[in-house]
């Protein structure tokens, strides 16, 4: 599974569902488009792949660990329709 972070696509660390989202280890770079939608608002973020393909999520917390970043995203709705 992978997130997309506005345009980029993100590989996390690790990933692992929670009830209602996941929690996805990112380390390096990969935390920087995160935070940058984050705490700018409007950007958006998805999951690609796996049982919650194409869901809108949004990031409920952030815990910073040394080497890697912990980031819990939260279901924001259903993923949109293929036409």
């Amino acid at each position: 599974m992978e997130l997309i972070v506005g345009t980029r696509r993100i590989t996390p660390a690790a990933i692992h569902p929670i009830p209602g989202g996941v929690e996805a280890e990112l380390r390096g770079d990969a935390v920087l488009p995160l935070l940058d939608e984050a705490f700018q608002g409007g950007g958006r973020v998805e999951m690609l792949g796996g049982g919650m393909d194409r869901r809108p999520m949004d990031v409920a917390g952030i815990e910073m660990r040394g080497a890697s970043t912990l980031v819990t995203l939260l279901c924001a709705g259903e993923a949109p329709r293929l036409n």
